[in-house]
């Protein structure tokens, strides 16, 4: 007995796996419809978020269509980056920056393929904290963003150079311990230190560096 195709369901996974615009003709490859078809879903899509009030929205440009955050929500979204970006490494986003570290420049599609999970919570976490950044895209089908490490990477976790990366299997306990003792700098600051004009405060000790 043939089961009949969720196809709102299929393609809200596939922007949402992807993360970046995905075309209409690709959709329509991987759902074996016809493009006029597959635009006629998405646009029902796109009305039906509408209505519900949904908290996300599908953005279509020149016939590529991307998941995304509505703009009236962006300043509770940004009081949680915030909010990230002052806490520690989680063990997903160590585990991403060790492979963007190593194998960069790197798509994301490659990282998840390593991992064997969604990468996009992690990645995004590493970007907001401009770890990494995105270098360019590859010159294939989609043409996906590179990703790789930044001069912040470096200077945040006293690297002069890629070349001074410890060995992979050190890699994330070097990191840890270095980001455990800038958040241990962090408490230790004054409240009022950053009303002082002069004073600056770095997150690895030149003694590190």
């Amino acid at each position: 007995m043939e089961t009949s195709i969720n196809y709102k369901s299929v393609i809200e996974s596939l922007l949402f796996a992807w993360g970046e615009p995905l075309s209409l003709s690709k959709i329509a490859k991987i759902l074996d419809l016809k493009a006029s078809v597959v635009e006629e879903v998405i646009e029902e899509m796109i009305e039906t978020f509408k209505k519900e009030g949904r908290g996300i929205q599908i953005v279509e440009v020149n016939k590529h269509y991307q998941l995304s955050t509505l703009r009236a929500n962006y300043a509770y979204i940004e009081q949680l980056c915030a909010t990230s970006r002052n806490k520690g490494l989680s063990n997903s986003a160590l585990e991403v920056l060790a492979i963007i570290a190593y194998k960069q420049p790197i798509t994301k599609l490659d990282i998840e393929q390593i991992r064997g999970v969604n990468s996009d919570g992690p990645l995004q976490n590493l970007v907001e904290r401009e770890l990494v950044q995105v270098m360019g895209r590859l010159e294939k089908i989609g043409r996906p963003q590179i990703y790789g490490t930044t001069d912040t990477f470096l200077k945040s976790f006293g690297f002069k150079t890629l070349m001074d990366l410890p060995e992979v299997g050190d890699f994330v306990e070097t990191i840890t311990s270095r980001t455990a003792k800038a958040a241990q700098v962090e408490e230790d600051v004054p409240e009022d230190a950053f009303d002082q004009k002069d004073d600056t405060i770095d997150t690895i000790s030149e003694e590190e560096a």
